[in-house]
């Protein structure tokens, strides 16, 4: 048989993007707005594609969103929507499609695995024992040796607790070793010795108790959420225009600390900005005080940006600090320097825009398009509907503008 003939991939696109523009991102509710919602009617002319195929076109082209968003971020800055003065940089926790009750610690891991171990050797001595008889009862060329229904059940729940609890050991003796090379790499640069460092550490690693595992999404992570609870998440690190709040680059970090995330940000950002055929790199970065270290100051000077990072929370009714004047004492540490930087008129100034600039993104993703969940799994193809939201968010802020491109797109 013959399948029906294929949705042209642009009505498949234009369903995607309004939808996720407007908040939905269900692929059944996308099916049914198809047949229902007169815009939907009107983009897809009369057709409607259900929600199977909505959601294969969504998971096979996935990686494809990123070239969406560089065309996107080309058009906002032809329309005048990029400046490239003062951009903000902030991470937020984006719930994965994972649940906290499908996950299991690795000393639970352990237990587990001896006990459904054990459960799946008694059944299959039992089964093994029907089998004797059924074929004594009916003959050795008969059926009735089928295995019992929980037999399956319990191998397929041993064999991902395996999984799970290899990719634990796996991940924290690659941190180990890592850990241990670049130790060794500072003190001795023979190449015998940092190998050797990276072999004993791999070695003596031990997993921690506590540490987790989800087997829906492996690649999530457990993470704190703004509402002070806890969930499988990824973090999504972004850097935003201080202009007209156009998203420059964003990517979907595994972990939840922001500051190890800079650096990377950073080249994303050069990739994005020349991918996109804008010339020059911001006038200043900010960042919130999650982000600073000695380390991410340099690395943000280094390429010609001028960083604004917090060096600590300031305490409720807490009296600001008084701008210093006169010239910069020697001997401060990058702390002092910048914690000196945030406290002048101009550094005051600069700083306080950081909030109006990314923060407002984040609720505009989450509120109005429905990107506080992800529907893929995995990090890759999460990545690429975050990306698909993020070209949306900027196809938003194009159309506010009311600019019109001179040629076709």
């Amino acid at each position: 048989m013959r399948g029906a003939p294929p949705f042209d991939p642009r009505l498949m696109l234009k369903i995607l993007i309004y939808g996720y523009s407007h908040g939905v991102t269900s692929s059944r509710a996308l099916e049914r707005r198809c047949h229902d919602d007169v815009a939907f009617g009107f983009l897809t002319a009369q057709q409607a594609p259900d929600f199977v195929a909505i959601s294969r076109f969504r998971t096979r082209h996935a990686a494809a969103f990123a070239q969406l968003f560089t065309q996107s971020l080309a058009l906002c800055a032809q329309a005048g929507l990029v400046s490239l003065g003062r951009v903000a940089l902030d991470g937020t926790k984006v719930r994965a499609s994972a649940s906290r009750h499908r996950a299991m610690s690795y000393d639970r891991m352990v237990r587990a695995e001896a006990e459904l171990a054990a459960e799946v050797a008694a059944l299959l001595a039992d089964a093994e024992r029907l089998d004797a008889a059924e074929d004594a009862a009916y003959g050795p060329d008969r059926r009735g040796d089928q295995l019992p229904a929980e037999l399956s059940r319990r191998e397929g729940r041993l064999t991902a607790i395996r999984t799970a609890k290899a990719a634990l050991e796996t991940e924290h003796a690659a941190k180990a070793r890592a850990l241990a090379e670049q130790t060794a790499t500072e003190r001795d640069q023979d190449p015998a010795h940092i190998t050797q460092a990276g072999d004993a550490a791999e070695a003596a690693v031990v997993v921690p108790a506590k540490a987790q595992r989800s087997f829906t999404d492996p690649d999530a992570r457990i993470m704190k959420t703004s509402d002070g609870s806890f969930h499988y998440c990824f973090n999504a690190q972004t850097i935003v225009d201080e202009r007209s709040q156009v998203v420059l680059t964003s990517v979907l970090r595994q972990s939840g600390a922001d500051s190890p995330a800079l650096p990377q940000m950073l080249t994303e950002l050069t990739a994005s900005l020349v991918a996109a055929g804008i010339d020059g790199l911001p006038r200043t970065l900010l960042a919130d005080a999650g982000y600073f270290s000695a380390d991410n100051v340099t690395a943000v000077t280094d390429t010609g940006i001028d960083p604004l990072i917090a060096t600590g929370r300031q305490r409720r009714g807490e009296p600001a600090a008084a701008a210093p004047r006169g010239r910069i004492p020697t001997g401060l540490t990058p702390k002092q320097q910048m914690s000196r930087k945030l406290r002048t008129v101009k550094g005051k100034t600069d700083y306080a825009r950081r909030k109006a600039i990314v923060e407002p993104v984040f609720g505009q993703l989450k509120v109005a398009q429905n990107a506080g969940q992800f529907r893929l799994r995995g990090q890759a193809k999460a990545q690429g509907e975050w990306t698909l939201h993020v070209f949306c968010h900027n196809l938003r802020k194009l159309k506010g503008s009311g600019w019109t491109p001179q040629t076709a797109i």
